[in-house]
């Protein structure tokens, strides 16, 4: 359903995208996960047709979008990541005003918004002017009107940026939703525990997709690296283990630090160099980054 190939975008000197190559499938939630200025937003705006890519080809639900934008357009709906609805329209009116836009027939565009403010729990709202909403509402009121013509592929930028827990968890139960009823989903988020939700994950730093596979493969593939070091002094450990050799960081997390090494690096070198004792460490989505990212840096050094 989506498909960008060998993809890349500059904006003068700056090159925001670089070698983009990525396949999505039909009702597959991915992931697009990375710091601010890794290049998440410029890659939905090239799949929504609002950028063009400098290089390469990007394809949704089998179109060229370069080619055939009016026809993309049937087909996707985007979220962009500020809230872009009129505040002093209620949700029904905001609801209404979009199924205009989409010149969606009364009939069917009534029982639709019955379902989506069923869905996601605003019914009771939706006489509320939407400048009156708290973030999660918004943020729900945003993703009915984008859905409101019924697209096969679903772009979200950073939907729940800012957004308290218990949204972010309803926003997501849409979500699965959504994909169980055949939606195509890509997601970009900042929220290292929103990724462990995709099916996929990509990683994205300095505008190169650095890894791509699900959670699960991740974290199982990073495990043999990642340990947990405990000390009375972290700082001085820290200074000592960033320093030795076979070591690519060492990283505070609660009362212990985090300490992710090279490959082919041993523990026991480790140890003995740096006097700190490693215990294996079940690595987190975020732990994970880190470490892929701090490799990426050693490659670069190199």
């Amino acid at each position: 359903m989506i498909k960008l190939s060998n993809v890349t975008r500059r904006f003068g000197r700056l090159t925001a995208v670089r070698g983009l190559s990525l396949e999505i499938s039909e009702s597959e939630i991915f992931g697009l996960v990375g710091p601010d200025g890794a290049g998440k937003s410029t890659t939905l705006r090239m799949l929504c047709g609002l950028m063009d890519p400098s290089e390469g080809a990007v394809e949704v639900a089998g179109l060229d979008v370069g080619k055939h934008l009016d026809q993309v357009k049937d087909q996707i709906g985007y979220m962009a990541q500020k809230f872009g609805l009129y505040g002093d329209l209620t949700v029904e009116e905001n609801m209404l005003f979009y199924s205009d836009l989409f010149g969606i027939d009364p009939a069917e565009r009534d029982r639709m918004m019955a379902e989506y403010l069923e869905m996601t729990r605003m019914t009771p709202f939706r006489d509320r002017p939407a400048a009156k909403l708290s973030g999660g509402m918004k943020q729900k009121l945003a993703l009915m009107c984008t859905l409101l013509h019924r697209p096969r592929v679903l772009f979200l930028d950073e939907p729940t940026n800012g957004v308290d827990p218990l949204s972010r968890r309803d926003f997501w139960e849409i979500l699965y939703r959504l994909a169980k009823e055949g939606m195509t989903i890509l997601v970009s988020t900042a929220y290292l525990d929103e990724a462990e939700r995709c099916n996929r994950v990509g990683l994205m730093h300095k505008g190169r997709m650095i890894h791509c596979d699900t959670p699960a493969a991740l974290k199982a593939q990073m495990a043999p690296y990642c340990f947990r070091a405990e000390a009375a002094d972290h700082r001085a450990v820290r200074a000592v283990l960033q320093k030795t050799e076979g070591v690519l960081g060492a990283e505070p997390a609660g009362a212990a630090l985090h300490v992710y090494l090279l490959e082919g690096a041993r523990r026991e070198d480790v140890e003995r160099a740096s006097g700190a004792r490693l215990e294996p460490l079940e690595p987190s989505l975020e732990d994970v980054f880190i470490a892929l990212i701090r490799r990426e840096e050693s490659h670069a050094a190199a």
